[in-house]
């Protein structure tokens, strides 16, 4: 009575097997086409930008990326102001958001009562939400004025007259400038970072905790000894997110830099970004030149932002050997 049904079950195998490996080729087949799809996309705009900056770099060379001149008159263009300012800036935003994302992501996992870890976090990741225009106008209406008459003041009195570091704070304060804009890309990239650490932060084994609170180990022991050791990877992650996130800022940066092509020392002075000097001059960029040498910016903001992705696989590799060794 039972054979038929065996013998039928046995006949279906190979059917089911067929379709299981017909649903695995396909399955790696699209998935390798979305890979190379990204990569052919990606080539394409690097090979659009190049084919686009070509006459720019025919025509300047290298001093295109070490002139400081930018003269639209006398069609006349370099590209360092412009790659001083996008790396200062992005530099500025990093040593303020970091520890402060490190903070918040400490807090929401070791310290936070649970009835508020929640609320908190979400109101965190909310700063994510905000439109980098609505920063770029609340940093020009609200965060520069203060600065100008309060933090700026400050640092030029007690900073200013300092042998090598006081350079950095001299000047008089507009308000504006690359200390400004660092200040508004570090609140633009913190939900970001604060959020990937705490993330990681929640990924460590109760178990570990648990041991060293029991042996005990104090929460800031257990934070330095335990949660970020397990937990390098991740951070070195979102801290290079938030780096990416802060190189190609364009809005909120226009707005509060000062838009100035020149280098000074002083992080109180006007500058320009990459972003910023497209934002403000692609629509009266009206000879090939012109177009040809914000093009070339376009490229170069392309490669920083490449580096620094390389940079970050690299460590994240160098991590990852360590503790697989």
């Amino acid at each position: 009575m039972h054979g038929p049904p065996a013998v039928a079950a046995v006949g279906l195998a190979p059917h089911a097997m067929w379709r299981q490996r017909l649903g695995d080729t396909l399955f790696r087949g699209l998935t390798q086409a979305f890979a190379i799809g990204v990569l052919v996309l990606l080539g394409a705009v690097l090979v659009a930008l190049a084919a686009g900056a070509m006459p720019a770099f025919r025509k300047f060379g290298f001093d295109f990326l070490v002139s400081e001149t930018w003269n639209p008159v006398k069609e006349t263009f370099g590209a360092l102001p412009a790659i001083y300012g996008t790396v200062l800036t992005a530099l500025i935003a990093m040593l303020i958001a970091v520890p402060v994302a490190v903070g918040i992501a400490i807090f929401l996992t070791e310290l936070c009562p649970p009835v508020l870890r929640r609320p908190i976090g979400m109101l965190v990741e909310l700063l994510a939400a905000i439109p980098s225009i609505i920063y770029g106008v609340w940093g020009l209406l609200v965060v520069a004025p203060v600065l100008q008459t309060t933090l700026q003041p400050f640092l030029i009195d007690t900073l200013g007259d300092i042998p090598v570091v006081g350079v950095l704070f001299q000047g008089p304060p507009y308000g504006l400038g690359m200390l400004t804009a660092g200040l508004i890309l570090a609140v633009m990239v913190l939900p970001f970072i604060a959020a990937v650490i705490r993330d990681v932060f929640m990924t460590v084994p109760a178990m570990l905790r648990e041991s060293a609170y029991g042996m005990g180990a104090t929460t800031a022991e257990v934070v330095r000894s335990i949660v970020i050791p397990h937990s390098r990877v991740g951070i070195v992650g979102g801290v290079m997110l938030g780096l990416g996130r802060a190189l190609g800022e364009t809005m909120a940066v226009t707005f509060v830099i000062g838009n100035a092509h020149h280098i000074r020392a002083s992080l109180l002075a006007p500058g320009t970004t990459i972003s910023a000097t497209l934002a403000n001059e692609f629509t009266e960029a009206v000879s090939d030149t012109y177009t040809s040498s914000l093009i070339a910016l376009g490229l170069i903001l392309f490669v920083i932002t490449f580096i620094v992705l390389a940079i970050a696989n690299f460590m994240l590799w160098r991590l990852s050997a360590k503790e697989g060794a």
